[in-house]
């Protein structure tokens, strides 16, 4: 059995380095805010964002996980992606406004909910398998990208509607609504990308790259917008795992074919076994032999005869009944030559 390597202690304190990182440029994008510079308060958030998402992988890749290291990146989180840009919405647009700093708050005191919510839910143990591959309510990088968006448009375009005072409160209020919400998110840490799929994801890393160089604020904006959309596609997802449990022990690079059979399943049972017109003249044929009895079926088996010749094996006709009067037909709702 591999013995995992040793590190030295220094080196297992450099993911909460990394978490203090986060939490200095998260509040350094307050003090640009107070200078009125907001192109460097996006910076500072970015910053924030990017050493979010380092400091665990350090940890796990260090083996330096540790309680304190837990409740440090909830702290960073609520600061950084929480106040901060609270602070920055509201020194940008909402000064002045009657409500504009009870938005902050809100959105601030949203963004504890959500953090507190996601630390309890850690503890938490007799969670369905597919637990993991979700968040509850939008993440807190992901709602300091949200809330940012009318900042980003008019970054990049200049004032206009979408920086009008009432829009940029509401928007703020729907994502603090989003972050404390029972709504399903996509966890990007167990996302698994197909290898047919890996050369057409690098040549969109590439082109979101080449847009967030030329046009860094119009790209955020972009990116955002597009975690938006994939929100509608993470709630049906998680709507199929719920009903399929046979899916939940599956490896997600396998449950491509899960879900293939499950339509297929489903393409069957939903398919009507006849045709139209078949099925049409059976369900005649029984509403009239519930009403008759079993005189009636007797009377659609001459009437359905037609002439009553059947072929032997050798060619020959052989005699069948007499043809029933046509008062058979029309009281059996069968008429001749029916066909849809």
């Amino acid at each position: 059995m591999p013995v995992p390597p040793t590190y030295a202690a220094g080196i297992r304190l450099l993911p909460n380095a990394v978490t203090v990182l986060a939490l200095c440029a998260g509040l350094s994008s307050v003090y640009f805010a107070l200078s009125h510079n907001f192109a460097w308060c996006v910076a500072a958030t970015g910053v924030a964002a990017l050493c979010d998402a380092l400091d665990g992988r350090l940890a796990r890749l260090l083996d330096a996980s540790s309680r304190i290291g837990a409740e440090l990146d909830s702290l960073s989180d609520l600061v950084s992606f929480g106040v901060a840009p609270a602070l920055v919405i509201y020194i940008w647009a909402l000064e002045g406004s009657r409500f504009g700093w009870a938005v902050a708050l809100i959105f601030a005191v949203c963004m504890a909910l959500r953090l507190a919510r996601f630390n309890t839910l850690l503890d938490v143990e007799d969670e369905v398998p597919y637990a993991k591959e979700f968040f509850v309510g939008v993440p807190a990088p992901a709602a300091a990208l949200l809330a940012g968006i009318p900042l980003y448009v008019t970054l990049h375009f200049g004032p206009g509607w979408w920086s009008d005072q009432v829009l940029v409160g509401l928007w703020a209020l729907v994502t603090a609504g989003l972050m404390v919400s029972r709504l399903p998110t996509l966890s990007f840490k167990t996302v698994r990308v197909s290898q047919r799929f890996i050369a057409p994801l690098l040549v969109l890393v590439g082109i979101a790259a080449a847009v967030l160089i030329t046009a860094p604020f119009l790209g955020l904006a972009v990116v955002a917008v597009g975690y938006l959309l994939t929100v509608p596609y993470t709630i049906h997802r998680h709507r199929w795992l719920g009903r399929h449990p046979e899916a939940w022990n599956v490896p997600v690079r396998q449950r491509r074919e899960v879900a293939r059979a499950a339509r297929s399943a489903r393409r069957l049972g939903l398919r009507p076994p006849l045709r139209r017109g078949v099925a049409g003249r059976a369900s005649a044929v029984a509403r009239a032999v519930r009403r008759f009895g079993d005189d009636a079926g007797g009377a659609v088996q001459r009437a359905r005869g037609g002439n009553g010749s059947t072929r032997g094996g050798n060619g020959a006709q052989a005699p069948g009944p007499a043809p029933q009067p046509r008062g058979n037909r029309l009281r059996l709702g069968l008429r001749r030559g029916n066909r849809r």
